[in-house]
């Protein structure tokens, strides 16, 4: 650890998902050198790389119906039509320069097929293009802490480089967090690696958060395994363990709540005998991964009934992130940009899910636009390299011989508080508050010390921790039910709080609603 080597660059993008790679891809495109770092293996790692992104594909006559209708089914104000034009147009213009690196099938009448795509292919042709842009890609080099200039602005980032056992420091002019949401390790698919590192070194830096009480989203998979492609989920009939039909439907709003009070009852059984057989032909190629996960558990979904659960969501098929304050998805920390779904999406989601289509077009767009304005800060302000650069990192790195916790003890009683279904789903007042006192306990703890010299596990579990408690400070604050923050002892939805609710603090957190309504 005391091998410690410094690189100097323009751009750093923290993250080599869906948004990290589009950033880096728009900031090498403006002649920008970019480093890009992944907590993993950039091309494989984040939840994209495990789906079928879809994206807000629609034709420019076609958007103000789009938006419509989004809006028609939100019914809850909060995002902003000026954002979803800026989202479609953008995603319409980049997804066809990856020709030549993804094979795009045609439609019957000859033209390109752009909306969906196949995850794998996707992050891998991402990558591709970014290495032909000539992106250095470090692998395996999880992001410890953001650096600092004694003026406050980002300098750069410290990251841990697994397989060498070494620190490197990368300088930049700017650098763009594109690290995902979190599902506090819930299991959903591809989530592994998203533990709500960028959330951490952000609000260590000053950086605020939004929407962040809308975290709490399920999704509903076959028990036992990881996977949660719902597509298919769509036909399912449901029973409870005496095998009585339940009246569910996947369209109706908030299914999870239904499928979750069921749940909280005891087993709850799912059939796919309605699943159409073009889909049932069709669904290794679309969805390999869900007919393989029956297979090696030996069923059939189609004639026989099998048991299923709910994984948690979080803050990626949620909404909340970090606060974004103007048009190239800045922070309000100098030179810190925030993209894809460690960012708030309200803006383009409003208070109900974007998963899907709109994630990934604001992925993709958000990335764009922060490369690109990065790219320019470091053309007209340069590097900084010779100015000194301070560490920021201020919870998970105590060592031993203090340690009140462990990395594991306090993931599990983060996860104690945030994944269980009464807690979250079926939020009061007087649970939120015994929550929070929790993880006020596990939050103090760990500034303590965390047993175990494992930094980056340390750093997690503190950003699980610290995560987990904007969450639900800003759940208790919104004493309202709106979108996909419903609360049982708030059940309607109240004018007054038809506004953006910020949430910050490390060790005395904060809230206070945006001063004027969303307006657009």
């Amino acid at each position: 650890m005391n091998d410690r080597e410094t690189l100097s660059t323009d751009v750093l993008v923290i993250g080599g998902g869906l948004a990290g790679t589009w950033a880096a891809i728009a900031a090498a495109r403006k002649g920008a050198a970019v480093v890009l770092a992944d907590k993993g293996y950039c091309g494989t790692s984040g939840v994209a790389a495990t789906s079928g992104p879809g994206h807000w594909w629609v034709a420019p006559e076609q958007r103000e119906a789009a938006i419509d209708k989004r809006e028609a089914l939100s019914r809850f104000g909060l995002a902003e039509r000026k954002w979803m034009h800026r989202i479609m147009a953008e995603t319409w213009e980049q997804l066809p320069t990856l020709e030549g690196y993804y094979g795009f099938h045609s439609e019957a009448d000859g033209s390109k097929y752009y909306r969906g795509l196949r995850g794998p292919e996707y992050l891998r042709a991402l990558r591709r293009q970014c290495v032909d842009l000539g992106v250095r890609i470090l692998d395996q080099s999880p992001a410890v802490e953001l650096l600092r200039h004694t003026d406050g602005a980002v300098a750069g980032a410290r990251l841990y480089q697994r397989q060498a056992h070494r620190q490197l420091e990368v300088r930049a002019a700017g650098v763009i967090l594109a690290t995902g949401g979190t599902t506090f390790l819930s299991g959903l698919l591809g989530s592994h690696t998203n533990t709500g590192d960028g959330h951490l070194m952000a609000a260590e830096l000053g950086a605020a958060f939004s929407g962040m009480e809308f975290s709490s989203l399920y999704c509903v998979a076959q028990a036992h395994t990881s996977i949660t492609r719902t597509m298919i989920y769509t036909f399912a009939d449901y029973f409870d363990a005496d095998g009585r039909e339940l009246d569910i439907s996947f369209f109706e709003p908030h299914m999870d709540r239904r499928l979750a009070a069921e749940l909280l009852k005891g087993p709850v059984y799912c059939s796919l005998r309605r699943v159409p057989e073009d889909i049932r032909r069709d669904l290794a190629s679309i969805s390999p991964n869900v007919p393989v996960s029956f297979a090696r558990r030996g069923t059939d979904p189609y004639r026989e009934r099998f048991e299923i659960t709910l994984h948690a969501e979080g803050t990626i098929r949620g909404i909340g992130g970090i606060c974004i304050v103007g048009a190239q998805c800045e922070t309000g920390v100098p030179g810190l940009y925030a993209t894809g779904d460690v960012a708030t999406r309200e803006r383009v989601a409003g208070a109900i899910s974007g998963g899907g289509a709109i994630n990934a077009a604001w992925a993709l767009s958000s990335g764009c636009w922060s490369g690109r304005a990065v790219a320019q800060l470091a053309k007209t302000q340069g590097r900084r390299d010779r100015e000194p650069v301070h560490g920021s990192a201020r919870s998970g790195l105590g060592g031993a011989g203090r340690a009140q916790i462990s990395a594991h003890e306090a993931v599990a009683a983060v996860q104690a508080e945030i994944l269980p279904y009464d807690k979250n789903i079926f939020r009061t007042g007087p649970k939120l508050r015994d929550s929070l006192d929790q993880l006020e306990r596990t939050w103090t703890a760990l500034g303590a010390g965390i047993a175990g010299p494992d930094i980056q596990k340390n750093r997690e579990a503190a950003a699980l921790t610290a995560t987990a408690r904007w969450c639900y400070r800003a759940a208790l604050d919104r004493e309202e039910s709106r979108g996909q923050q419903q609360r049982v002892d708030f059940p309607e939805t109240n004018p007054a709080f038809a506004s953006r609710l910020l949430v910050g603090g490390l060790e005395q957190l904060w809230t206070r609603l945006e001063k004027e309504a969303v307006h657009d």
